[in-house]
């Protein structure tokens, strides 16, 4: 068998070793934005926004409830 040939075994990570490493990682970005994503969802609380109050236009958009 030339050197070219042979195959050095037992020093570098098995494919299997390296998709196992890659799908932890994609699963923990995962997790990692959805739980970033759920965060500012509670942290952030919009404030009063003015809008108009007429009542009897059908045609201008208004809040359905006023809570300011």
């Amino acid at each position: 068998m030339s050197p070219r040939t042979q195959v050095v075994r037992g020093r570098g990570l098995s494919w299997r070793a390296i998709s196992i490493l890659l799908v932890g990682i994609g699963l923990a970005v995962l997790v990692g934005a959805n739980a970033h994503l759920v965060y500012v969802a509670l942290k952030s609380q919009p404030d009063c926004v003015p809008h108009v109050k007429q009542t009897g236009d059908s045609r201008a958009y208004t809040a359905a409830g006023s809570a300011c």
